[in-house]
């Protein structure tokens, strides 16, 4: 719990650190009156965003980087803050960093009380009919590159007061942890925390150029897929070489067998197009080939799970008046962004 105290020449933000494992002594960051009082936005709260920063990438350096310092501005700073509230947060060698425990108290309180000085501006912001503002956005590597990246230009020009922060990531995020206002991602997260909108419906098919279909058939059962070379893309903890239908209640798992896999949904497309093997893909991404025949469909009656649009949000945090700008601008965006797939039956000569 944090909490101002005063008296006639000094002030300090108390942090209770009573809830960490063995802590009973509150930490202070003070300063005297008889100097000049601080800018709250220029002194404690620039140095807990700092700190937040140091905690998330890892090292001195990238928190460096981030807010335009050289390193060794960033290393005076951080023994600054040491030295005024005289303990030891960051363990430093020179390949990497860690918290202290000292640190990891700092970090926990710095994080909510960040969190309760955007809650407090937001409140005021959201009564302002003009969004403006920070917003951090998550998306993955390859779609928020292509896709997501243009619409954030588009939005910038529509909404010239709000700030955003894009990252670009394919690994599992914590959007609470890592102070993001939004995350877009294809199909479900299993975060009980959040809150979602659905963007997008995406269904998921299995497909191979003609070139290949031509060379080695075209699978007429799930079990004939044990037979054929297919192009596996690993995406996060999913088993690898097993791919997920639906059929009733219990659906059915199949494992399938190929000499190429990557993580990077463009790479394992394009291996396709190449005429590698069977893929399954997106909708999103198969629709243009699909139309122009540069592949086919595979099994077109088969279920799979789909890959819906989702953007996620906190679900303890309200909505602020540019997050919900930017979640509209995007329900706007993808309303009708291609045409649907026809599951018809494959080509007949394959």
């Amino acid at each position: 719990m944090a909490e101002f105290r005063q008296n006639a020449f000094h002030y300090s933000l108390v942090v209770n650190t009573d809830a960490a494992p063995g802590g009973n002594n509150p930490l202070k960051i003070h300063w005297d009156t008889h100097h000049s009082f601080p800018s709250v936005k220029t002194d404690i709260t620039s140095d807990l965003e700092f700190f937040v920063l140091i905690a998330r990438y890892g090292n001195l350096s990238a928190a460096a980087r981030a807010l335009n310092l050289t390193p060794p501005a960033a290393t005076k700073r951080l023994a600054q803050m040491e030295e005024r509230l005289g303990a030891r947060l960051v363990n430093r060698t020179t390949r990497s960093t860690s918290l202290t425990r000292e640190g990891d108290i700092y970090l926990a309180h710095a994080t909510q009380i960040l969190a309760k000085l955007r809650e407090m501006e937001d409140a005021i912001s959201s009564s302002r009919a003009e969004p403006r503002g920070l917003l951090r956005i998550n998306a993955t590597l390859g779609f928020g590159r292509t896709t997501i990246a243009p619409l954030v230009s588009e939005f910038a020009r529509r909404y010239p007061f709000v700030e955003v922060q894009f990252e670009v990531t394919d690994k599992a995020i914590d959007l609470v942890e890592s102070g993001f206002d939004l995350a877009i991602r294809f199909g479900a997260l299993p975060d009980g925390r959040l809150n979602a909108r659905r963007i997008m419906s995406n269904r998921r098919f299995l497909c191979a150029s003609p070139a290949y279909l031509d060379r080695h058939g075209t699978p007429a059962s799930l079990a004939e897929l044990a037979n054929h070379r297919c192009i596996i893309h690993r995406q996060n903890d999913d088993a690898h070489g097993i791919w997920r239908f639906m059929a009733g209640t219990q659906g059915e798992m199949v494992r399938v067998h190929g000499t190429l896999s990557s993580n990077d949904g463009d790479i394992v497309l394009g291996w396709a197009l190449d005429g590698h093997g069977i893929l399954m893909r997106s909708e999103w991404d198969l629709a243009k080939y699909l139309e122009s025949g540069r592949l086919r469909l595979v099994l077109p009656d088969a279920t799979l799970p789909p890959a819906d649009l989702f953007v996620y949000y906190p679900g303890q945090r309200d909505q602020t008046t540019r997050a919900r700008a930017f979640i509209d601008f995007l329900v706007d965006h993808f309303r009708a962004p291609f045409t649907p797939v026809a599951p018809l039956a494959p080509d007949s000569g394959a």
